[in-house]
């Protein structure tokens, strides 16, 4: 049995697979196999994943029509043989290395669960792309991976290695119709399996036109502040009220999706002179400086930060710490 899955959904990917596969090829570390799964596609995919198996046997072509990633991840998954699964897509590059410095990892860190590493853009790059790079790379211990679990997705899914036990427990992926991957961050996290990154770039991960991310709709900025706030729900917010900082677009969309999961929302806190004194959705928004006065009691409602302006985040982060309030338990960043 190989050691590691190499979990690799491929649609339409005759333009990128040549460079993905010839990058797995390349890898120092070689026991392992290839779930090269094609759902459905229509370009020369199947004909590239048949001939690439002739060549090396660990590739193991499998193919089907179309299902959906979600559903061809979980086929994959049932598939698998080794202790660890490697997540790739057909259009990113696997750093030579990649392979091996994250089997030896989970050797020295046997406690590890889930373990990404950092990235780094492949062909044209948008700003924002860029952006959310340079923020998820940013993010290098496990604390500080769960502690921004709800501002995005902390990890590159293609960069992830995981331990196949570790899949089972979770039950592979769940459909919800918000992001498959961001889904199982946060249930990984709710169920206290341990994250880890690796300090190296890993991973070169595609930006373009037709990615997932931009086409189905399950990935827009609404769908994820649905998985967002059931989580909230269930984790920070079980059993305690909130204080939503940010009355504003992404503040107004969110505590929809709060209320809807049933969170007991207090009040909003904005530094907008126009808007404080005033309510949404019934509720008073109130000047940062009366912040305080809401925060006592037995069960001290948790403030979540929710403003789009980038630098806020950090201001704002300065202002509560310096309340004494701690970041992961008393007030978590959000957006």
């Amino acid at each position: 049995m190989p050691e590691i899955s190499i979990l690799m959904p491929c649609y339409n990917a005759a333009e990128t697979l040549p460079e993905a596969l010839a990058s797995i090829a390349a890898q120092t570390f070689g026991d392992y196999e290839v779930l090269a799964l094609d759902d459905g596609s229509t370009d020369a995919t199947g004909e590239i994943l048949t001939a690439a198996a002739r060549q090396d046997e660990r590739i193991r072509h499998e193919s089907w029509p179309h299902r959906g990633l979600l559903d061809t991840l979980n086929a994959g998954l049932a598939l698998a043989r080794g202790e660890f699964v490697a997540r790739m897509d057909a259009d990113d590059a696997m750093h030579p290395e990649r392979l091996a410095i994250q089997r030896t990892w989970f050797e020295r860190y046997p406690e590890t669960d889930i373990l990404a590493s950092r990235i780094e853009a492949l062909g044209a790059v948008r700003a924002g792309f860029a952006i959310y790079i340079e923020w998820m790379n940013g993010l290098r211990t496990e604390t500080e991976l769960l502690r921004e679990r709800f501002v995005e997705s902390p990890l590159a899914h293609p960069s992830a290695m995981i331990r196949r036990v570790a899949y089972a427990r979770l039950g592979g992926y769940a459909e919800h119709g918000w992001p498959e991957d961001y889904d199982l961050w946060l249930r990984a996290a709710e169920a206290g399996l341990r994250f880890a990154k690796t300090p190296e770039t890993l991973l070169a991960w595609r930006d373009h036109p037709v990615r997932a991310t931009r086409t189905d709709s399950r990935y827009s900025v609404e769908n994820f502040l649905r998985a967002k706030a059931h989580y909230l729900r269930r984790g920070p917010l079980a059993g305690r009220p909130a204080i939503l900082w940010g009355a504003g677009m992404m503040g107004r969309r969110l505590s929809k999706h709060l209320l809807r999961e049933g969170a007991d929302l207090r009040a909003f806190v904005d530094v907008d002179m126009k808007k404080i004194g005033r309510t949404r959705r019934g509720l008073p928004i109130l000047a940062p400086e009366a912040l305080g006065e809401w925060l006592g009691g037995d069960k001290p409602p948790v403030v979540l930060t929710a403003v789009a302006a980038r630098g806020a985040r950090a201001l704002i982060r300065a202002r509560l710490n310096g309340m004494g309030l701690v970041e992961g338990r008393d007030w978590w960043a959000v957006g």
